[in-house]
């Protein structure tokens, strides 16, 4: 979910300026894991209400409800790291996708075990694992490596044109 469907940038600018007055924009943060451009980040992420207030990336959600016309859809997280992320993650899904049912949600501490022809993930360490298709979705700590086998999407309006041509 998180830079994929959720803005984790977006909340950690915002919270970024709220605490230091400085307001940091993704492009300075390109080539940066979000716990070096954000030094308390990882503080922000055991904080409650950090990923339920987090904002949905643009045409995501609308893109979800076009791929599930032609594909079944699950939403997987590794949510189990952070504590009061598994409640916030669903009450999010519920507010912004409620045509997602409690069937489609996966909330797992390791990707490793799904199995399935496509994964869309911000995260090699999701992606290399995965035996099927899978879209490394562009976000700035991951935009000066290589794609490697993957396909590289900058957003879902392009991912869009791919999977429902």
């Amino acid at each position: 979910m998180d830079g994929v469907l959720a803005d984790v940038y977006a909340i950690f600018a915002d919270w970024h300026e709220r605490d230091t007055g400085i307001r940091k924009q993704k492009e300075e943060v390109v080539g940066m894991r979000e716990f070096e451009a954000f030094p308390d980040a990882r503080k922000y992420v055991f904080t409650p209400g950090f990923f339920r207030a987090l904002p949905p990336i643009e045409h995501g959600i609308e893109t979800v409800r076009s791929l599930m016309q032609r594909y079944d859809v699950f939403i997987v997280s590794a949510a189990t790291e952070f504590p009061q992320s598994v409640g916030e993650k669903l009450a999010w899904l519920n507010e912004h996708m409620p045509f997602i049912s409690w069937q489609q949600v996966v909330l797992c501490g390791s990707k490793k075990i799904v199995k399935a022809d496509i994964m869309i993930d911000d995260h090699f360490k999701n992606l290399d694992y995965f035996d099927g298709q899978t879209y490394l979705f562009d976000q700035p700590h991951n935009r000066l490596a290589e794609a490697g086998r993957h396909t590289r999407v900058r957003g879902w309006s392009e991912l869009n044109a791919i999977l429902l041509p």
